[in-house]
């Protein structure tokens, strides 16, 4: 079992901080095939997403999937984006000013400042 270890230079008079992070894995910028291809092409050539051994995998990525999915998926896209944007960011960003605001009530002055995007 770790040791505690108190905080250096504690005060008491100090206000608490309070983070929550508020993640997605992303969304294109457009619902378009070069839209989508520049997501696809960022998304799947992340090794923690894919997990194929690099050079087959950007073979199959370049050589098939980048040619054939962004226009597929720009029609699936198409059919849920809003006048906002994409619904995936436009709810993720209602979700983290909902949750900004309720902290707020909750600790006034406590919750971290915003990570620029």
């Amino acid at each position: 079992m770790p040791r505690y270890s108190a905080q250096q230079n504690f005060r008491h008079d100090q206000v608490p901080r309070l983070g929550v992070l508020v993640t997605n894995l992303g969304t294109p910028d457009a619902a378009t095939a070069p839209a989508l291809r520049r997501y696809l092409g960022e998304f799947l050539a992340d090794p923690r997403v894919v997990e194929v051994p690099r050079l087959l995998w950007r073979l199959i990525l370049h050589g098939v999937i980048l040619r054939i999915r962004p226009a597929r998926s720009a029609r699936a896209y198409a059919r849920v984006w809003t006048d906002e944007g994409s619904p995936l960011l436009v709810i993720s960003r209602k979700q983290e000013a909902g949750i900004r605001e309720r902290l707020e009530q909750r600790l006034p002055g406590a919750v971290a400042r915003e990570v620029p995007k």
